[in-house]
């Protein structure tokens, strides 16, 4: 149950913050647009109606101010009220004194009356009259209105004016339309981009809360599981690498179970050797010497091995956290593998295995940088892994020899050989394949280490007429070679 509210929690905040983040962002481009398209189009409109009644009013003052009398004035603009003017039906055109009265009027229903507006006021102003629009509402109406009033001027002094009044209802109308359908279209795409955001944040969410069970399920030791991928996408990339990591844990855990049992059966066998023959000797169950000597040979023996497998596992805990070193100096390395040939000579004789030692005499091996005791630790235990699974074929080839600068040592048996299949595995820790030779599985990984840390490679393969070969390859630097 806490792991579905915490689910249901992720999923809600996740989505909750995207959602908020995109719809907010998105919404308030389309308020902005929509504000900006209706300012823009109410100015255009207000703008083009007021130029055009500007252009009206002043043609009128230069057609009606060419009287010489203001009763011919009058006179001529009763003819043309009574005539037809152009636009009578959109717009009224209105005569007015020179204290601001209606004198005349195209639709004869405002005469005589004085609205006041600003635009009569700015006309005769007796100081500078000029033409002047004003939008707003009329004060005898109410309409909201348009009008363009300009000064019929004698001698620079304004002694009537012409007023051009229009309403703006239907133009209201048509811009409170146009918005509408510009307000309906914005809200039509944030919604497609609700919508379209809500199925991709299912896409992730729903993908993640997936992924997020089965790493909880790892983590509770369910090792190995997989999660179903849907997508080849990024949400499938972290799909695989889940996948690839489940995996390698399982591995793991069964590598490190497989090496917990392996080296209990490994620590107990020599352990129960050197307690069963401790105790006989020490009982005097055994007198005879030569008996006596056989099982002090082989408590001497199996601590030795129950040493070299301390050993290993200490050299890899090292490698492990970090401690692992070298001490480097100046090391005849030739010398140091012929000591360990011929300390392991003796050795594998008595278990009827030959060790041949094969060596290029004109080759001259100038002393290089290394640690002596790490290399002598790698030939061990390439030799003594020889005789453990390769001893059944008798006999054990080492060889060294110098080639285009490195130092070239190889140590092969004559036994069965490693299958194909595991050749690429040995050298993986804990790793133990087919063999049914003790030992810790560690060893491989160790020298590997140690040939690596020295600039160097670990080869392993089969050997041509059957049997393993081991190659470790040791650059040289040309300082050394030169003796400088």
């Amino acid at each position: 149950m806490d792991i579905i509210k915490l689910q249901k929690k992720t999923r809600q905040g996740i989505r909750r913050r995207w959602m908020t983040s995109s719809i907010g962002t998105v919404l308030l481009i389309v308020l902005f647009a929509i504000t900006a398209f209706s300012v823009a189009l109410g100015s255009y409109y207000y703008t083009t109606m007021s130029s055009r009644l500007q252009v009206k009013a002043e043609s009128a003052v230069e057609f009606f101010g060419d009287y010489a009398t203001q009763r011919e004035y009058y006179q001529h603009v009763v003819s043309y009220i009574n005539g037809n003017p152009e636009d009578k039906d959109s717009m009224e055109m209105q005569f007015l004194g020179s204290n601001g009265t209606i004198r005349f009027s195209t639709f004869g229903l405002a005469a005589y009356s004085s609205p006041g507006t600003p635009d009569i006021t700015g006309a005769l102003d007796p100081e500078s009259p000029q033409t002047t629009p004003w939008t707003g509402t009329d004060p005898s109406t109410g309409e909201h209105i348009m009008a363009v009033t300009a000064p019929v001027l004698v001698n620079g002094r304004a002694v009537s004016a012409v007023r051009y009044v229009t309403s703006l209802r239907l133009v209201d109308q048509q811009m409170v339309f146009i918005v509408a359908v510009a307000s309906a279209i914005g809200f039509a795409i944030l919604a497609l981009v609700y919508f379209s955001n809500l199925y991709f944040v299912r896409s992730i969410i729903d993908p993640v809360a997936g992924i997020t069970e089965i790493t909880r399920r790892i983590a509770g030791g369910s090792y190995g599981i997989q999660i179903e991928k849907r997508n080849d996408d990024e949400i499938g990339d972290l799909t695989d690498a889940i996948n690839n990591m489940s995996t390698q844990i399982d591995q793991a855990e069964k590598t490190k179970n497989e090496f917990i049992s392996s080296m209990s059966h490994e620590l107990r066998t020599p352990l129960t050797a050197i307690n069963g023959w401790a105790e006989t000797i020490q009982n005097g169950e055994v007198r005879d010497a030569e008996d006596i000597k056989k099982g002090m040979g082989i408590i001497v023996s199996e601590a030795r091995r129950l040493t070299n497998m301390v050993e290993e596992l200490l050299e890899f805990s090292r490698i492990q956290d970090g401690r692992f070193t070298l001490s480097i100096e100046s090391v005849d390395l030739k010398a140091e593998f012929e000591d360990a040939v011929y300390t392991y000579k003796e050795f594998f004789r008595k278990d009827g295995i030959e060790l041949n030692y094969y060596e290029d005499d004109e080759e001259d091996f100038p002393p290089m940088e290394a640690d002596p005791e790490r290399l002598r630790q790698v030939f061990c235990n390439l030799m003594d892994n020889a005789a453990k699974h390769g001893g059944s074929g008798k006999r054990i080839d080492a060889a060294i020899r110098r080639e285009e600068g490195d130092a070239v040592i190889t140590i092969r048996d004559y036994g069965p050989g490693v299958p194909e299949d595991e050749l690429p595995h040995l050298k993986t820790k804990f790793y133990k394949g087919s063999s049914k030779a003790r030992g810790s599985g560690i060893g491989l990984a160790v020298c590997d280490e140690i040939v690596g840390r020295h600039g160097g490679e670990l080869l392993i393969g089969n050997a041509e007429g059957g049997g393993c070969v081991v190659t470790i390859r040791l650059p040289m630097s040309l300082s050394q070679e030169n003796g400088t």
